[in-house]
């Protein structure tokens, strides 16, 4: 079976995944595989199906990539959510994981992502880190020690500095506060 990657911007969270899987399979689009940003196809599209499935996307506010460089900024973004999203507190380095996942030189994927994205991969990490916690801290489910442990931050303290500084209150003031002002991924 062949693998034709289509690459789809703003596919950020699971809801999306079922959206993009929806989508394909109301159209009749055979896929392989669905993951954040993109979906592994059986075969290529003819140019209807392109311009069927651009204007179901862009209804749900997906947007199909076919800039070399774009497509290279939305693995970098799907590879970070997908790290801050697994709860894996290996702490491996960030960039020898991005490296690894899309076979690029480090010192390549941070010049396209800085130049394209107009911030650093470690502050796109830090404020997806940041809406992770956000997201945890409004579950309360887990404490301060526990949010800092699964997200790979070295101490409690050092969490509650970094969201500070992101922020402007402390972990514990966004808790007590009840605020809801969560980002979208798509929008970090």
């Amino acid at each position: 079976m062949n693998n034709y990657p289509l690459h789809i911007k703003n596919v950020v969270c699971q809801r999306c995944i079922i959206t993009v899987k929806d989508i394909l399979q109301d159209l009749e689009i055979p896929f392989s595989k669905i993951s954040l940003g993109e979906a592994n196809l059986n075969r290529e599209l003819t140019s209807i199906e392109i311009h069927q499935l651009q204007k179901r996307f862009e209804q749900v506010g997906f947007e199909i990539i076919q800039d070399r460089n774009e497509k290279l900024i939305n693995s970098i973004k799907s590879v970070i959510i997908e790290e801050v999203y697994s709860n894996d507190t290996s702490n491996h380095k960030l960039s020898s994981i991005l490296t690894k996942e899309l076979h690029f030189d480090y010192s390549h994927i941070t010049h396209v992502f800085s130049e394209s994205e107009g911030q650093s991969i470690q502050k796109f990490y830090n404020a997806v880190r940041v809406e992770r916690v956000k997201e945890l801290l409004n579950y309360n489910e887990w404490n301060i020690a526990m949010i800092a442990d699964n997200l790979g931050y070295s101490t409690p303290a050092y969490l509650s500095t970094s969201f500070k500084k992101a922020t402007g209150i402390t972990p514990s003031e966004y808790k007590n506060r009840h605020v809801k002002d969560r980002k979208s991924l798509d929008s970090v």
